[in-house]
């Protein structure tokens, strides 16, 4: 018995035909959204990856591009033969294609899903390679003048400027590296002599920040160097007065930032995956309507639609029946080949 039937008539088959259509190339556009988003994605990740550990993943990015792509194509041709199926002569050469477009449809639906899921899930991963990136980042921050690091420092700076952070965790992170380059320290000078040699790792360390961490929001003249140190700024209080450097780590920042993202292009790709559903079914009611025309000359004739030829029960049992009988026909072909190529 079939699943979920009903009745169609003329004027009932045309509405469907013109809706799926409408719907359809909606689904079109859909699909060119779920690609630009992946281009722009794949752009922002482009953009701050040296601060990623040079491992952040494009797979998220590039996977959106593709299933923006097939979506296109899938629903244009969707498009089509809703186009045609009022024309009994047009419909008539899409007919041995369906079933295979039908089935491509439900594993289309399925890729869709498993987008939308990498697309929360890759925040985790992404948070990992900002903590080693940033890290990192900062730790050759000074270096300028090496080969492949000669940009760091501007992709550092503009990225604390654009997110309004400073640091890795907190802007105190820079109080554990050296970010200022040999090249600009006076080693005749005695306190940076002092400060050289009172590290271990003969590191200049201070208490101080770039430019980038300043807030230009404060009325205060931006205070970067002494930072917990009272005693050298006039009415001056780290402890109690608001810094006017900005205190929140870019880690935090940015997690935020490509999170919302991340979150927002995986709950447009769950609608998207609805929408896709819908017309998938709607196409099915349109198909069978029209394989079951009372009288096929007559196209104002009644005829049923239904979702599954057959229960769910018995459907699963065909398909799982033809999977098997594929098996043992793969094995059998296999034990031939091996019987030929066995010495007489």
């Amino acid at each position: 018995m079939a699943l979920m039937p009903i009745k169609f008539n003329l004027a009932k088959r045309v509405k469907l035909a013109q809706g799926l259509w409408l719907l359809y190339w909606l689904s079109v556009m859909a699909g060119i959204l779920v690609f630009s988003m992946g281009i722009f994605f794949k752009i922002e990740l482009r953009k701050r990856s040296e601060i990623m550990d040079n491992n952040e993943s494009h797979f998220v990015p590039n996977l959106l591009i593709l299933v923006g792509l097939v979506a296109c194509g899938i629903n244009a041709f969707g498009g089509k033969v809703c186009h045609d199926s009022l024309d009994t002569i047009k419909f008539t050469k899409w007919k041995p294609m369906l079933k295979i477009y039908m089935s491509g449809c439900v594993v289309f639906c399925i890729a869709l899903f498993v987008t939308a899921l990498l697309c929360f899930l890759m925040q985790i991963s992404l948070h990992f390679a900002l903590a080693e990136g940033l890290k990192n980042g900062m730790k050759y921050y000074k270096d300028t003048d090496t080969p492949g690091r000669c940009s760091l420092k501007r992709t550092l700076d503009m990225t604390q400027i654009e997110f309004r952070c400073c640091g890795n965790n907190n802007y105190r992170d820079w109080f554990e590296i050296q970010w200022i380059s040999n090249r600009y320290l006076d080693f005749s000078n005695d306190e940076v002599k002092a400060r050289v040699q009172s590290n271990v790792e003969g590191k200049y360390l201070m208490e101080s920040v770039p430019f980038s961490c300043c807030n230009p929001g404060s009325p205060r003249p931006c205070i970067q160097h002494h930072l917990t140190n009272n005693s050298a700024h006039y009415s001056y209080d780290h402890h109690t007065e608001d810094l006017n450097i900005w205190t929140r780590g870019c880690r935090e920042a940015l997690v935020s930032y490509y999170g919302g993202m991340m979150n927002s292009i995986g709950a447009f790709v769950l609608l998207f995956i609805i929408m896709q559903a819908a017309v998938t079914v709607g196409l099915q009611y349109l198909t069978t309507s029209l394989e079951t025309l009372a009288d096929p000359e007559s196209p104002e004739s009644e005829s049923e639609g239904w979702l599954l030829e057959k229960s769910v029960k018995e459907t699963l049992s065909d398909i799982m029946t033809r999977l098997k009988s594929l098996f043992k026909g793969n094995q059998v072909q296999e034990g031939d080949a091996e019987a030929e190529a066995a010495p007489t």
